[in-house]
């Protein structure tokens, strides 16, 4: 599976529960966490990467990991926010993490 987004929550056969909604962009709890606190913020149109986003996909996606993060910081006193690229991106979509607390380690 390639992209995850487009194949999976916006066509509606994964289930997500929603943190932020625009109308360009979505931020969800992720389905598979690997933080305590671990929220993905996607644009609802397929841009495969940061290299390939356009001014305006970036201000508005921007504009939800911005929003997002205050929200973890003032909830939890910190976060991290990530991207990433090339064969570190498992979903070829476009797609931020806004993550807080130790990593969950699988047993």
């Amino acid at each position: 599976m390639d992209d995850f987004y487009c194949d999976e929550v916006f066509s509606g056969k994964t289930k997500v529960e929603k943190v932020l909604e625009t109308d360009k962009v979505l931020a969800f709890k992720h389905t598979k966490p690997h933080w305590p606190v671990h929220i993905v913020v996607v644009p609802k149109k397929h841009v495969e990467s940061l290299l390939e986003a356009d001014d305006d996909i970036l201000l508005a996606i921007l504009h939800v990991v911005q929003t997002v993060a205050q929200d973890v910081v003032a909830k939890h006193g910190k976060c991290q926010v990530l991207t990433n690229l090339g064969e570190y991106q498992d979903s070829k979509h476009l797609h931020w993490h806004v993550a807080s607390g130790k990593p969950n380690h699988k047993k």
